[in-house]
């Protein structure tokens, strides 16, 4: 058995990570997952929410949505539909997607109103907030 996991996350426009870990913790669609070397092997859809992932002491964190990560017992590849650093995320534009988004769903009785993509939307913006809070 590894002792420690290879740790691929790509989306479709780049590799964002590709590093051997010793744990991760990721936003299954079902809820959060952890993972630690010998795992049993799984293939699962991403929600929205923070990635984690330890390297020694050091935890890194990832704001994904979407996507799905496949488990092996010594890897785990994760193909999200999107996934940013703390450092690349722009705190104002997210600030201005949540506002947006509470905007929308507090429009409530307007016909046009998309409320499952306004939620989506603003769980994203708050992810996205969290995250780049954790930033150095």
């Amino acid at each position: 058995m590894a002792d420690r996991l290879t740790l691929e996350v790509a989306t479709p426009l780049r590799l964002v990570v590709a590093e051997t870990v010793d744990e991760l913790v990721a936003p299954g669609s079902q809820g959060y997952f952890g993972v630690l070397p010998g795992h049993a092997a799984f293939l699962t859809t991403l929600g929205i929410g923070e990635l984690v992932y330890r390297v020694g002491r050091d935890e890194h964190y990832l704001a994904v949505a979407g996507g799905f990560a496949e488990v092996r017992n010594d890897k785990v590849i994760v193909l999200a539909d999107s996934a940013e650093r703390p450092e690349e995320i722009d705190r104002a534009r997210a600030e201005g997607a949540r506002d947006r988004a509470e905007r929308r769903l507090a429009g409530r009785g307007e016909s046009d109103v998309d409320y499952a993509r306004a939620i989506a939307a603003l769980a994203r913006a708050l992810i996205r907030l969290q995250t780049a809070a954790r930033g150095h």
